[in-house]
């Protein structure tokens, strides 16, 4: 009976996980503004090129660039597939015909931060050890079908004792970034119990999942159920 609610879980953790994203070596952030809590590569590249000024949901948008450095150069080429000087080719013809214009460009991740955070409808990115106060992080999915990394070595939460003696249940909703290795690198706290959430958290940190082929990062939701 233990082996099949084991199972039962591991299958609940894997069917609630609604969303991976493909997201290299930055995080994108946007203005609390913004309604969204998520953006596919293709609108993101649209927004960073010029092709657009809203989101799908009509929200309008104002891309900041780096003005270099590491999360630059990886938001360059994984999300635009372009190198630095290409792009700077790319929006000076814009200027030149008319069609657009050089974006905002500050000179570090802070600075980034600060102007998305003041800016109404600002969209920018830095790296993934960047503070982020103040502004919201997107989720980056990949456009189209794609498969969740599968789940390989789990670890299962330790309920609280004085939570399960009282019959304190829920569920914690956890965004948990996974390495190309397999390895987790980071757990936010989505919502739940922040109790739970911790020891929800201590867990996942341990989980490991299948290689692939650039950081992602998937939602999953984990159930305390003090009747189990």
């Amino acid at each position: 009976m233990k082996n099949l609610r084991c199972y039962l879980v591991v299958a609940g953790v894997l069917i609630l996980a609604s969303m991976t994203a493909w997201a290299g070596s930055v995080k994108v952030v946007a203005n609390q503004s913004i309604g969204a809590s998520a953006i596919s590569v293709d609108e993101l590249k649209s927004v960073f090129l010029e092709e657009k000024n809203s989101l799908n949901d009509g929200t309008h948008v104002e891309p900041v660039l780096a003005k270099g450095g590491p999360a630059h150069e990886a938001f360059v080429k994984d999300y635009l597939g372009k190198s630095d000087s290409a792009l700077q080719t790319y929006y000076r013809s814009l200027v030149f015909s008319g069609k657009g214009s050089m974006p905002k460009a500050v000179g570090s991740d802070a600075e980034v931060v600060a102007y998305v955070a003041r800016t109404r409808g600002a969209i920018g990115y830095v790296g993934p050890g960047a503070r982020t106060d103040g502004v919201k992080t997107l989720v980056v999915s990949e456009s189209g079908n794609y498969k969740t990394r599968e789940l390989i070595s789990r670890v299962e939460s330790v309920y609280p004792d004085i939570l399960r003696s009282n019959h304190i249940g829920g569920t914690v909703r956890l965004q948990v970034t996974i390495a190309p290795n397999g390895k987790v690198e980071d757990v936010e706290l989505l919502g739940g119990s922040p109790i739970l959430g911790e020891a929800a958290m201590d867990a996942v940190k341990k989980w490991v999942y299948a290689a692939g082929r650039s950081r992602t990062t998937t939602e999953v939701s984990i159930p305390f159920d003090p009747g189990l």
